[in-house]
């Protein structure tokens, strides 16, 4: 690292304007290509685009290239063994959230993780069901098929009992969850992720924990609660909840705590040590295993009311052809449970591969998720995702590739097709507590608002009202209005950038915001002004509003108040009102001359000034005769920091050029630097140029356009400061009438001869 002042650099070259460099050096030609050229390209097939293509849409034939046997396979088996483990836990688990039977929940660590394997761009995520979305699914099956009252009108309904009902809609949505995703991925519209922030989902994730975290109370108190959908539902279920707490089922409550403070305590120690631990303790397994003994052991289901598992079947249930009922109803929800499912899951697979340097393709995953959730749903399976901890004990336990999560799915078909039915006694309860644990990572995001409220207050709002309105409203809509608020924000930021004025750091070509520093020099009768954002419809008026603020008086106006003047002083001399003298224009009469307010429509106002008719040179920062007052310019150049706008619009182009005429109409020089050079060409094509506004205003560096200035506004001498200053204090004290401020245009020549060098700056 440099320290200050130890290095120093210096460049000698021309002073280059737009113009003159391009003058100099020659650009290269490169002819853009027509719609019509990416189209034809697009759908040209060559033999290497066609290998391309297949292993684009087969992922696996590229890692399995470079899949080393001998030191991959032992990692992937144990890294599957231990995955399939919590993937069976968590299926069942998160299956409760779904209101759906648990062993359904298995589906989903099984099918979608078939197809994956396949056609997965990430090698460490575990797919399978997410407790986000399996919370959405089920306040769109508690919607459609009630805990008490009557199911929608769906013809499909006729005949199946309410947990077939249930599972009908669960596996309808997942299908049509799979047809947006593979629609958008073959679409190529992958890049939708990007407008989901970090800070939007932290704040749905969290408020999706909350939601989940409520859902579970029934299940760890052993309570009767009826599933709420809609705006306030969680109110709704906690009224409920609270409504029963004395009936609340002790055995499932103290088993639920033990469950979760024993998991907590494992987890911390797996955190603590896991440099020296070969793989994490399996706690969740093996609290699960123990509740499951004492379950049975102690017949808690007959003898103390506590809800267990149940049946599991040895077997896959035969597939099922998904309604179109339920897809006109169900289709506005499964739109955003695609987008969460797949934001999540790229989101996990974006660090993974960073952290293991592979490459990822966004509309790949949605590809595969798409085709993932579609087989998953004609099997009765869970709209699958990614769960960070199931993700997190692939990747730990040393998993390189998706044969460990192929691993992982055989653990769960033989658990389906074995050893289901050791299951059977095992709480809810249970379940519960697993699921409310593994919340933990969600629900401590809170621990970023303080953060975000001192370093992004628009971030922070973004995060609070997205988790507030998820929580309050439901998911889908908190996801909306969380969208609202992002874009809001946006909006915001390039509506209202932070504009300044620059001034130059002494002894340097360095330029920054005059109040950011003391040793800084601002140049006199120079305003450089810098916008930091694209120029566009919705900020070019607060663009000219800034510009004004800086230079301190309205062009416009002054324009305006100049033209009256001129055709004022027309008047008078045509009266004889007015005489030229050899000392200026004198006014013949001592009273003040009122100026009338209709001398000309605002259009002639608008024009630039007409001096034809005079015989003299206006001198505008003079006082005037006949008590006709114009306010004073006292700037003679404009500089505008181009650097970092990126693109104009059409209004912004017409709003801009209208701004420059009205500086350059009362005599203020405007040059632009640091433009981008496509910026300039789209100029040239939508003729912004003319008679007043010329491409000579444009050079590379805020410094060009200073030098410049001052080879045509040379910095006054001290000596003429000093003599200036007498001369004003000269005028102001004669009784020369209203004053001379108005000069000859005859060839009146003056030499002001100094010894003293003009003071420069830089």
């Amino acid at each position: 690292m440099l320290r200050p002042s130890t290095r120093r650099y210096s460049v000698s070259r021309p002073l280059y304007s737009e113009d003159t460099f391009e003058d100099e050096h020659a650009k290269v030609y490169r002819k853009r290509k027509r719609l019509l050229d990416h189209f034809i390209q697009y759908f040209t097939c060559t033999s290497e685009r066609a290998k391309n293509a297949a292993v684009s849409l087969l992922p696996i034939i590229g890692w399995m290239k470079i899949y080393s046997v001998k030191d991959w396979l032992l990692n992937d088996i144990v890294s599957g063994v231990s995955t399939g483990l919590v993937a069976v836990l968590q299926g069942l688990a998160y299956s409760l959230l779904a209101s759906i039977s648990p062993w359904y929940g298995l589906y989903a660590a099984f099918f979608p993780v078939i197809i994956y394997f396949f056609l997965g761009t990430s090698r460490h995520i575990s797919v399978g069901a997410f407790p986000v979305l399996s919370l959405m699914v089920g306040a769109v099956v508690t919607r459609l098929v009630p805990d008490e009252g009557l199911p929608a009108n769906i013809t499909a309904f006729e005949g199946l009992t309410k947990d077939e009902q249930r599972i009908l809609v669960s596996a309808s949505l997942t299908f049509l969850v799979g047809l947006f995703q593979l629609g958008m991925g073959l679409l190529q519209v992958g890049f939708i992720v990007m407008y989901l922030s970090d800070t939007l989902i932290s704040g749905f994730t969290t408020a999706a924990a909350v939601h989940i975290l409520v859902s579970q109370l029934k299940f760890v108190l052993g309570l009767t609660v009826p599933g709420f959908s809609g705006p306030l539902s969680i109110i709704y279920t906690l009224e409920s909840v609270f409504t029963q707490i004395t009936s609340t089922n002790y055995h499932d409550l103290v088993t639920s705590i033990v469950v979760m403070v024993m998991v907590l305590a494992v987890k911390e120690i797996n955190d603590r040590f896991k440099s020296k631990l070969p793989v994490p303790i399996p706690i969740e397994v093996i609290m699960t295993v123990i509740a499951c003994g004492v379950s049975y052991a102690f017949n808690f289901s007959e003898n103390h009311g506590v809800d267990v598992v149940g049946k599991i079947p040895n077997t896959f249930e035969s597939p099922i052809a998904p309604s179109l009922q339920v897809f006109q109803m169900t289709a506005v929800e499964a739109f955003p449970i695609a987008i969460v499912g797949f934001a999540v899951a790229f989101a996990v697979a974006k660090v993974y591969s960073v952290k293991h340097d592979y490459l990822i393709d966004g509309n790949q995953e949605l590809i595969a998720f798409g085709a993932s959730n579609i087989f998953g749903g004609a099997f009765k399976s869970l709209a699958a995702s990614t769960a960070l901890s199931r993700s997190a004990v692939q990747e730990s336990t040393g998993g390189k590739t998706q044969i460990a999560g192929l691993l992982s799915a055989l653990i769960v078909l033989v658990v389906i097709l074995g050893i289901g039915f050791l299951l059977e006694p095992l709480p809810k309860s249970v379940l519960g507590a697993v699921v409310i644990v593994n919340l933990k990572g969600m629900l401590m995001q809170v621990v970023t608002v303080p953060y975000l409220w001192k370093k992004d207050r628009p971030d922070c709002i973004v995060w609070v009202g997205t988790c507030l309105a998820a929580i309050f409203l439901g998911l889908d809509l908190g996801l909306a209005v969380g969208l609202g608020l992002e874009l809001l924000t946006v909006v915001f930021r390039a509506q209202f950038p932070r504009c300044c004025v620059l001034a130059n750091i002494s002894g340097t070509d360095i330029y920054r915001d005059r109040k950011d520093y003391v040793n800084i020099y601002e140049p006199e009768g120079v305003k450089i002004f810098r916008i930091p954002s694209p120029i566009f419809f919705a900020n070019i008026d607060f663009f000219k509003d800034k510009l004004k603020e800086a230079v301190g008086f309205n062009p416009l106006r002054i324009l305006r108040k100049r033209n009256k003047a001129v055709k004022k002083i027309k008047k008078m001399m045509k009266k004889g009102e007015l005489t030229l003298t050899s000392n200026g224009l004198q006014a013949t009469c001592s009273m003040p001359i009122e100026e009338s307010e209709d001398e000309s429509n605002m259009e002639d106002l608008d024009k630039p000034t007409d001096y034809s008719d005079l015989p003299m040179q206006v001198n505008w920062s003079a006082e005037l005769p006949a008590n006709i007052r114009v306010p004073p310019v006292n700037i003679h150049s404009l500089i505008l920091d181009f650097s970092v706008v990126s693109f104009l619009d059409i209004s912004a182009l017409k709003g801009l050029k209208a701004a420059l005429k009205e500086f350059i109409r009362v005599s203020v020089d405007v040059y632009i630097v640091g433009c981008d050079p496509y910026i300039i060409e789209k100029l040239r094509n939508c003729t912004f140029f003319d008679d007043e506004i010329k491409t000579s205003i444009f050079f590379l560096t805020i410094h060009d356009a200073m030098l410049f200035i001052h080879e045509s506004h040379p910095p006054k001498t001290v000596s003429e400061r000093v003599s200036g200053s007498s001369r004003s204090q000269h005028i102001n004290s004669s009784s020369i009438s209203n004053g001379l401020k108005i000069q000859a245009m005859e060839d009146v020549k003056m030499e002001v001869e100094t010894d003293t060098k003009p003071e420069t700056r830089f």
